[in-house]
């Protein structure tokens, strides 16, 4: 008998790891279990209601429930730091500022809490500013709080509110007595489901249940105060932020007809609310938000971070056009909305064929280019060398790689570094016999990457992208989408024809139609109060139907529409702006 044995040929080419100059949502931090999920005896890396802070020219995430917090110094490299003094019950909705060379800190309570303060929050040493801040009644928070001060008037102020009973409430605070309520707080604004489309709760705001408003955070701009809020729920593709504006830090506050402010509920990464809004050393404004997993648990989140900003007119707007497509970490003050921030750099995996080495039960390899976080591939054992391979169908520029994973049957509760760390290859070939590894974690220092997001330092040109495992702590492999970014070489997609807008009796309601584009991957609408204003995107894939109800339109705002098409080769010229009164 005579064996033929098949030589698998793998050349390791220079190490590709490298400073990134680029980032893609969501956040590739190392998200942490923690302790909430014993309750449920539910396993899963989870982070939510992020803010981001400028302080001293550096930046501090806090979020929730992370038994910590993250230092970075370019908003790409992130170093998880653990205090020396944190709340007992850990740091839900937290609530941050920094004021000369001081950085408070609070954390959301129904009780009476401390406020912490640190000059050294790098080397994670906090001290108390104040014991006790003043208990409020039953109910009333202060919950998911904002601490804002004033640099103009020296004046500090305190908002909050998670519910969907109560409004957004606001107070003075006496910066004479550390901090302590000055008067009596008061409300700020409600939420109105009947005349703002977009907060209304569910799926494509399409429950009548009662919704949600939470996540306050205050931004002064040319001398106007705008108070953020997230609404209508967190567990929903539509989560976003909405902003009311007044000329006094307590109103009275008049609601922006351009809402919401930041608004991401298609494509990968869905949900944009509850986050803050900050400048980076250059000026520019980002916003920040909590994106939507819920397979494990309702509250099962992760970070998203969108350019955002001010226009002439003073509209505030956060730009989610392709907002979780690879962007360009700015090193310059931005024209425009950023939308020179997007790479370029396409999706190349979306629904394409996927071999695994082995799989469990029924859980199909394909589901890790479908773009949805709630499906996932699981390998039948956690070892080093299971693998999953991409077929792109032909050869592409390959510029970067996200791996996301999946927390299935997990049985971890404790973030041990030594133990819950993230180690993979990342190998390409044009032919499916020759192999290059271009990223190699194995070789790197450990850390865990639940988002791992990989540029590459060139792009490498290949038909198969393969995915080889090292390690995660979980103990089953599971994997809910493998993203490829890059460029293929054929022409830029045209743009749709007969796309059509029609306001309905309802005026929260549009729909909208247009006609499909052979090959297309998929589709932005463009939308907004003005024909050059088109700041909120909605993302639908090819595959999906042409038309679609948009449920989150305000009553008695005149509202634009445009479309662009999306392939691996670029995207399209945008439509014609259609009107609805």
């Amino acid at each position: 008998m005579i064996y033929l044995i098949a030589i698998l040929c793998i050349i390791s080419i220079p190490d590709f790891a490298q400073q990134p100059t680029t980032y893609c949502n969501p956040m590739d931090i190392d998200y942490k279990y923690n302790f909430e999920q014993l309750n449920e005896k539910i396993s899963y890396r989870s982070g939510a209601d992020p803010v981001i802070i400028n302080h001293k020219s550096e930046y501090f995430l806090f979020v929730t429930i992370s038994g910590g917090y993250w230092h970075s110094k370019d908003l790409l490299n992130w170093k998880y730091i653990t205090a020396n003094r944190w709340p007992f019950e850990d740091m839900c909705a937290p609530a941050a500022v920094s004021v000369n060379d001081t950085l408070f800190l609070f954390q959301s309570t129904f009780e009476s809490r401390p406020i912490l303060y640190s000059v050294a929050p790098e080397k994670g040493i906090w001290e108390f500013y104040n014991r006790w801040t003043p208990r409020l009644p039953k109910d009333i928070g202060p919950w998911d709080p904002a601490l804002f001060h004033d640099p103009d008037t020296n004046r500090w102020f305190m908002y909050w509110g998670s519910s969907n009973v109560y409004p957004i409430f606001g107070a003075e605070l006496d910066h004479s007595k550390k901090l302590a309520f000055k008067d009596q707080y008061k409300s700020m604004f409600w939420l109105n489901q009947y005349e703002h489309g977009w907060e209304r709760f569910g799926p494509n705001h399409s429950d009548p249940f009662k919704p949600f408003t939470e996540g306050a955070w205050m931004t002064k701009y040319n001398g106007k105060y705008y108070l953020q809020y997230g609404a209508p729920g967190t567990e929903y593709n539509v989560y976003a932020n909405g902003t009311y504006v007044a000329d006094d830090p307590l109103g009275p506050f008049t609601y922006a007809p351009y809402n919401p402010v930041s608004y991401k509920p298609g494509g990968f990464a869905t949900g944009a609310g509850h986050g803050n809004t900050f400048q980076d050393n250059f000026g520019n404004y980002w916003n920040t938000g909590t994106s939507w997993i819920g397979l494990n648990w309702a509250m099962e989140r992760r970070i998203v971070m969108h350019p955002a900003g001010f226009d002439k007119d003073g509209q505030m707007f956060a730009n989610t056009r392709f907002g979780d497509f690879p962007h360009k970490m700015t090193s310059k003050k931005w024209n425009g909305k950023g939308d020179e921030l997007f790479t370029g750099w396409m999706l190349l995996s979306y629904k394409k064929p996927v071999t695994a080495s082995s799989t469990l039960d029924t859980m199909s390899a394909n589901k890790i280019t479908d773009e949805n976080p709630r499906t996932f591939w699981a390998a039948k054992q956690n070892k080093p060398g299971e693998t999953l391979t991409i077929d792109l169908q032909k050869e592409q520029e390959v510029k970067a790689i996200q791996v996301n994973y999946t927390d299935y049957k997990s049985d971890i509760f404790d973030n041990k570094p030594e133990q819950v760390y993230t180690e993979f290859k990342i190998l390409v070939s044009v032919d499916g016999k020759k192999w290059e590894i271009v990223r190699d974690l194995i070789k790197e220092p450990k850390r865990d990457r639940p988002c791992a997001y990989i540029e590459l330092t060139k792009p490498v040109k290949a038909r198969y992208v393969r995915y080889e495992h090292g390690h995660v702590a979980s103990p089953i492999l599971a994997i809910s989408e493998f993203r490829i970014f890059g460029n293929g070489s054929g022409k830029s997609p045209a743009t749709p024809k007969k796309f059509t807008a029609v306001r309905q009796k309802d005026q929260r309601n549009v729909d909208l139609k247009w006609e499909k584009v052979s090959g297309a991957v998929g589709y932005n609408v463009l939308w907004g109060i003005a024909p050059d204003k088109l700041y909120q995107t909605y993302q639908f894939w090819n595959d999906e139907p042409n038309m679609f109800e948009l449920r989150a339109l305000n009553v008695g705002v005149p509202y634009f529409f445009a479309i662009e098409t999306f392939d691996e080769n670029g995207v399209s010229g945008v439509s014609e702006v259609v009107g609805v009164k």
